[in-house]
């Protein structure tokens, strides 16, 4: 059964999941799953590429313009301050899950131990006004 998704900000992670799906296929990766859940944790795509398998985080974040949208940080009334990054919600109670519903997924796959694999995280910026978004990958998250 697919997952329903109901709320705005469930949505706006719903279409950021579509889009790095497409980025994926389009760099040459299968993809083997989506929202692969246990109660423990989530993995939203487990995809395949060069025989090593992917296992990616989505933070989707909606933005008015994406217009500098990657900068870390802006310059305001002498004041530097910091934009949220959607990959500082990477907490390390989130890796613990994350890791643990990884094992999960390799046993219950029956993956070999020799087989590669690492962790990546793809942020999309949306605008959903525009209809445009850009992604940014942040490759092999360490556990």
């Amino acid at each position: 059964m697919p997952k329903v998704f109901t709320s705005k900000t469930q949505k706006i992670g719903e279409i950021g999941e579509n889009i790095a799906v497409k980025f994926l296929v389009k760099h040459n990766f299968s993809i083997l799953d989506r929202n692969y859940t246990k109660k423990w944790g989530e993995i939203d795509i487990i995809a395949e590429k060069a025989n090593k398998l992917y296992f990616i985080e989505v933070k989707s974040v909606a933005c008015e313009t994406l217009n500098n949208v990657l900068p870390a940080s802006i310059r305001q009334g002498g004041h530097e301050i910091s934009d949220p990054r959607p990959e500082d919600n990477m907490h390390p109670w989130k890796l613990k899950r994350l890791s643990r519903t990884i094992q999960t997924y390799l046993l219950s796959e029956k993956i070999s131990d020799d087989k590669e694999w690492q962790i990546d995280l793809l942020v999309v910026f949306l605008d959903i006004k525009n209809k445009k978004a850009r992604i940014k990958v942040v490759n092999d998250i360490i556990l």
